[in-house]
């Protein structure tokens, strides 16, 4: 795809939606960090049900430590993984507050560091809490960029490059969040809608024509 046509399809995601943000819900860096680490393989309306009173009791690693796994289960224990991640959000918290003070570190490299957190959740942390133009790939985002011919790739890896290149610079910030909002209301794995696209007609998908068109779409995040 065409630098030009990328823009085009850009400024109709940015119009139809000004200011896309995450579905997660938090009140800072380091929730933002554990509800990410929530996510891997479950939903995100999943994740906020378990952490909407996690969150009044917890809104620092210290506090997540003196809670403890006991605690931390107990709250997301209608997650998948739920073990697992527990016990990396605790060791992570562990690691946060012994080598940065608490706080969720801004850099890749320190973010990769930590227990449970790969490319992907680093990706969004540093988008999301600290404003960086980075790009999370996820399941809707590879499909997305595969589907339209946005940005094709093998691996997320190979499509988050490939979105780098040909993201514009102005838009890079809420690439992210447009195009898994997109992947998931609009752009969707069965019966995509896209009769109701806004970037239809800029799509170079070969089946556009003989998808179905549905009812009910979301533009917004929740």
């Amino acid at each position: 795809m065409d630098r030009r046509k990328a823009r085009r399809i850009f400024e109709r995601l940015r119009a139809a939606n000004p200011e896309p943000r995450t579905e997660l819900r938090y009140g800072n860096a380091y929730q933002l960090l554990v509800a990410v680490m929530l996510s891997a393989q479950s939903t995100d309306r999943a994740v906020n049900e378990a952490t909407r009173a996690l969150f009044r009791k917890v809104r620092t690693p210290q506090d997540m430590l003196r809670l403890g796994e006991a605690g931390l289960k107990r709250h997301i224990r209608s997650i998948g993984l739920y073990n697992t991640k527990a016990r990396n959000i605790l060791e992570a918290s562990r690691i946060l507050v012994e080598r940065h003070g608490g706080r969720v570190p801004r850099t890749r490299e320190a973010l990769e560091a930590l227990p449970g957190v790969g490319r992907k959740t680093a990706n969004v942390v540093l988008n999301t809490a600290f404003g960086e133009p980075t790009i999370a790939v996820d399941t809707h985002i590879f499909r997305v960029a595969n589907r339209t011919g946005l940005a094709p790739g093998r691996t997320p890896r190979e499509v988050e490059q490939g979105l780098e290149r040909i993201v514009p610079e102005a838009f890079r910030r809420g690439a992210h969040h447009w195009l898994i909002l997109h992947g998931r209301y609009v752009c969707t794995a069965r019966r995509p809608r896209c009769r109701e696209c806004v970037i239809r007609d800029l799509c170079e998908w070969e089946d556009r024509e003989q998808a179905a068109p549905v009812r009910g779409r979301r533009t917004r995040s929740a």
